[in-house]
C-alpha cells in the first residue's frame, strides 16, 4: 500500500468510530498496527487530533436550553472575555468574530432561568458593552464534522 494518503484515511477511520482498536484500524487499512500507531501518534502531536472523547446529547441530560450569545466588547479585554468564556463550562464553543459582535458564544442551559442568570453575569461586567441572545429552537445539525476529501 502507498502511504501517500494514510494519513487522511486514518482521520477518516476514526471519524467514523473513533473507540476502533489499532488492531482493526490497521486490518481497514491495509497497513501494519505499527503503522497506524506511528502515524497516529504523529497526528496527534502535530495537533490534527486533539483528544478522543464521546458525543455528549445535552438535551438528554437536562440542558433543555441552547442560547447563542453575541456580545461586543471593549477591544483590549477581548482576550480576557473569551477566557472566562471558555471557561464556563456550560459554554461549548466561544468565537471571535467579525461583524457587528466580536464574540459568539454557544452556551447550553438546564432551562431559562439558569440561562438568564449566566446572561446577567456576563452583562456585569463593564467591558461588554453590548449583547444579543438567541434562543436555539430547533438543533437541525450539532457537533458534526466531515470526512477528508482522499487525493488522488
Amino acid at each position: 500500500m502507498t502511504y501517500e494518503n494514510l494519513d487522511t484515511e486514518l482521520v477518516n477511520a476514526l471519524l467514523g468510530d473513533g473507540r476502533a482498536s489499532l488492531r482493526s484500524l490497521a486490518d481497514d487499512l491495509d497497513v501494519s498496527v505499527t503503522t497506524v500507531s506511528n502515524h497516529l501518534a504523529d497526528l496527534e502531536d502535530e495537533g490534527v487530533i486533539r483528544g478522543y472523547s464521546p458525543t455528549v446529547d445535552y438535551n438528554a441530560l437536562g440542558y433543555d436550553v441552547t442560547a447563542v450569545i453575541q456580545l461586543k466588547v471593549d477591544g483590549s479585554a477581548l482576550p480576557d472575555i473569551t477566557d472566562r468564556l471558555r471557561e464556563h463550562d456550560q459554554m461549548i464553543s466561544v468565537y471571535e468574530v467579525t461583524g457587528d459582535h466580536d464574540v459568539v458564544a454557544i452556551g447550553k442551559f438546564e432551562d431559562t432561568d439558569d440561562m438568564n442568570d449566566a446572561i446577567k453575569t456576563l452583562l456585569a461586567d463593564a467591558d461588554i458593552r453590548e449583547s444579543n441572545t438567541n434562543v436555539v429552537l430547533n438543533s437541525v445539525s450539532e457537533h458534526e464534522q466531515f470526512e477528508l476529501d482522499i487525493e488522488g
